[in-house]
């Protein structure tokens, strides 16, 4: 991560008549950062990160990425970005190979499909069809599309949902991968552990504001300075760990 500034959030908004969806939210987002935005459901999260991609028209403040904004440059975005939604609907009849190609095709590109199937663990599978794919399967193929045109900015709505622990695990090996690679990475999730393993910072939203933002560790300590006490003991490690270590970190897939 740099000190490059790639997206600027300013004073966004989004009404809906009476309804204030998102209620002025600031924040700048590094290169090669993954950001983590958070809150429980209704906090207007998907509605920020869809007037970010400009899937969402913006009612107040502006975003831009790479010094873009997106509300007057929607064309422009759409060339430096890429968006894996949380549900993805792909040709069944089509091959992997030939469903990138058509993607690679609409950004004006070529890609080296096996190369890019091999980034996301999924090389072989390049003659499958879409519809063989398993839940994971088909999440890591969906960033692997997201990803035909060398995105800037990688967009991430709950990625892993619905996924097995070993499916979650590997898919969170990728997006370090992707960070590693140089590429800004937005997140949301529900799962607060997955936010804590691969976020650099959190904004956690609740009624259209942001509540807080800070790093993992720093969010955690503030609330141990206000005099929290665990309600359960902390242990070293998870249900989840001894779930992997008894089965394996390999995808049964």
């Amino acid at each position: 991560m740099t000190s490059e500034t790639v997206i600027k959030v300013t004073d966004l908004k989004k009404s809906y008549a009476e309804f204030e969806a998102v209620r002025g939210i600031s924040f700048t987002v590094k290169k090669g950062e993954v950001f983590g935005i958070l809150g429980p459901n209704g906090a207007g999260k998907t509605t920020t990160l869809e007037m970010m991609e400009g899937l969402r028209d913006i009612t107040g403040g502006s975003v831009s990425i790479a010094g873009i904004d997106v509300a007057e440059n929607i064309e422009q975005i759409k060339e430096i970005i890429g968006v894996q939604p949380q549900n993805s609907a792909f040709l069944d009849e089509a091959k992997l190979t030939e469903l990138i190609g058509a993607f690679a095709s609409m950004y004006g590109t070529k890609v080296n499909a096996i190369e890019l199937l091999e980034k996301v663990g999924l090389e072989g599978k390049a003659k499958s069809y879409a519809e063989k794919l398993s839940g994971g399967q088909r999440q890591r193929f969906s960033i692997a599309v997201a990803l035909v045109h060398q995105p800037k900015v990688l967009f991430l709505d709950e990625p892993t949902t619905g996924l097995d622990p070993q499916a979650r695990r590997n898919l969170w090996d990728l997006v370090k991968s992707i960070r590693d690679g140089g590429v800004t990475v937005i997140l949301t999730t529900h799962y607060m552990e997955e936010a804590q393993v691969l976020c650099d910072r959190i904004a956690i939203m609740d009624e259209g504001k942001i509540v807080a933002l800070d790093t993992p560790e720093s969010l955690i300590d503030a609330l141990l300075g206000r005099g929290f006490k665990p309600h359960t003991k902390v242990q070293a490690a998870s249900l989840e760990d001894v779930f992997i270590d008894l089965t394996g970190k390999d995808l049964r897939e």
